[in-house]
C-alpha cells in the first residue's frame, strides 16, 4: 500500500548534526535503511520536515520507518494512505455511489 509519510523535526538536534558536519550521513543512512520512491524535504508547521512516498506492504514495517526519524531527530511522524488514479479507479466508487446514494 503506497503511503505518504509526514517528518516533522524539532530545531534541536537536527541543528546539532548540521552544525557538526553529520546531517548528510544521518539523512543517507536512513534512506539507504527505508528505500523511500520519492522524498520532498519542506517546512511543517514551521519547522524541518519532509514528505516520503513509500510502499507499505504491511503494518509490521511502520516501526522500521519512523524509529529512525525518531531516535537520530526526535522527529513527529504521521503516516496517510495514498492513491494513483488506478487505485481510485479500482476502488468503484460508482458502485459504490449506486449503492449509498
Amino acid at each position: 500500500m503506497r503511503m505518504l509519510m509526514q517528518v516533522k523535526c524539532p530545531a534541536e538536534p537536527f541543528n546539532a548534526a548540521v552544525r557538526d558536519g553529520s546531517i548528510g550521513e544521518k539523512i543517507n543512512r536512513i534512506l539507504e535503511a527505508t528505500k523511500p520512491e520519492a522524498i520532498y524535504f519542506t517546512s511543517q508547521q514551521g519547522r524541518r520536515g519532509a514528505i516520503l512516498v513509500i510502499d507499505l506492504p504491511d503494518s509490521s514495517k511502520i516501526p522500521a520507518l519512523a524509529e529512525p526519524w525518531f531516535l537520530m531527530f526526535n522527529a513527529d511522524v504521521e503516516f496517510q494512505i495514498a492513491m494513483t488514479p488506478d487505485d481510485l479507479r479500482k476502488g468503484g466508487l460508482e458502485a459504490l455511489g449506486k449503492k449509498w446514494a
